[in-house]
């Protein structure tokens, strides 16, 4: 089976995680998304997305710190076309290999290369050493063989090196899998001392019930994310306006949101400065000045808002310093924008002829 062959196959089985921490990759395996523990940052819930699945919160059901490994549920869950399956083969030096992920964003991304060494010792634990390149966001995503067979998680590369790569064996996989199963329970987290599974409700101030040793996993799951100073006040403006904070955020400080035609994206940068903006059509090849003399008759109109053009697209957008930002002004403010954004965008390609933009995948 060729490259392009298995992308197009198993690629419903391909899911996009989202934490305020950064996002990764999972993949389904019967009933369960399997990803990274690293991935899932120590939350009981994340976010997912699919082919086939919208943004929709999910929850993390088993942290396995020591295999590196996390287990996902989630209510809209559908069985695969085509599902992926483990490899029950021994994996050999040599063997071609495929990774299917979302580095750095980049939605579906595949890259191909061989098993550099089947068997790699890193910290007890045997990896599968690959040359197919790897990057931020690929991890917790499949590494394929040429069937089109799990082989292996993609875990870690090493930095500043090139393509060297490494993921989790499938035997380990199968391993957790089936021990999930057998202990019958969700909320489940593995000790890395005694590698006792561990029901997280007979955890006591993070030590383990078993063994007594310290569990970072349950304190970051008990701690949860909580937003503070300015990025909660976004956090705060978006609710009291309806938006579901959880499904828009994407990192600690940046929400996307979708409103009829148009996508609004609000980022917190680290000089102070919040700009909310949306990119609406691109500008028309002909009677152009009619496009340039409306938006400038907008402009004088507005508050709060502004018109731009930044190279060939139209903005609008709203920016504030944080030390500014208030509760009722920020309301003000984004309910305008998001109540303008749809309306200009369809406004400016129906009577000036504007380029509808074209976007790639939602992540």
């Amino acid at each position: 089976m060729n490259t392009q062959l298995i992308l197009e196959t198993y690629i419903e089985n391909i899911i996009q995680i989202m934490t305020p921490y950064g996002t990764g990759t999972g993949f389904i395996i019967g009933e369960l998304i399997i990803t990274n523990s690293h991935v899932v940052s120590g939350l009981k819930e994340v976010v997912i997305s699919a082919k086939k699945i919208k943004r929709e919160i999910a929850k993390v059901v088993y942290d396995d710190p020591y295999f590196d490994l996390a287990f996902i549920k989630v209510q809209s869950l559908q069985t695969p076309k085509n599902p992926l399956k483990l490899t029950t083969d021994a994996v050999s030096d040599g063997d071609a290999t495929i990774a299917i992920g979302h580095p750095y964003g980049l939605n579906y991304s595949v890259t191909e290369g061989i098993v550099s060494k089947a068997s790699r010792l890193q910290d007890d634990l045997e990896y599968i050493q690959t040359d197919t390149a790897i990057n931020p966001g690929n991890s917790g995503g499949p590494l394929l063989n040429a069937s089109g067979d799990v082989i292996g998680v993609n875990t870690f590369i090493i930095e500043n090196a090139n393509n060297l790569g490494f993921s989790l064996p499938y035997f380990y996989i199968q391993e957790a899998l089936d021990a999930f199963a057998a202990f019958k329970h969700e909320n489940i987290i593995k000790c890395t001392s005694c590698k006792n599974l561990i029901k997280e409700e007979t955890i006591k101030n993070d030590y383990c019930s078993a063994c007594g040793v310290k569990m970072e996993v349950a304190k970051l799951r008990r701690k949860g994310y909580t937003p503070l100073g300015t990025t909660k006040m976004m956090e705060d403006i978006l609710s009291v306006l309806e938006v579901d904070v959880t499904l828009s955020r994407r990192s600690q400080a940046s929400w996307r949101i979708d409103k009829g035609s148009a996508r609004i994206d609000i980022i917190y940068y680290e000089n102070g400065i919040i700009i909310g903006d949306s990119k609406l059509c691109g500008i028309p090849s002909t009677e152009i000045e009619n496009v340039y003399d409306f938006l400038l008759k907008e402009n004088e109109k507005f508050s709060y808002l502004q018109f731009s053009i930044n190279e060939n697209s139209i903005y609008i957008s709203y920016l504030i310093i944080d030390s500014s930002l208030t509760m009722k002004e920020g309301k003000v403010a984004l309910q305008r924008l998001f109540d303008y954004a749809s309306k200009y965008d369809d406004l400016l390609i129906n009577e000036y002829k504007g380029i509808r933009q074209k976007r790639d995948e939602e992540d």
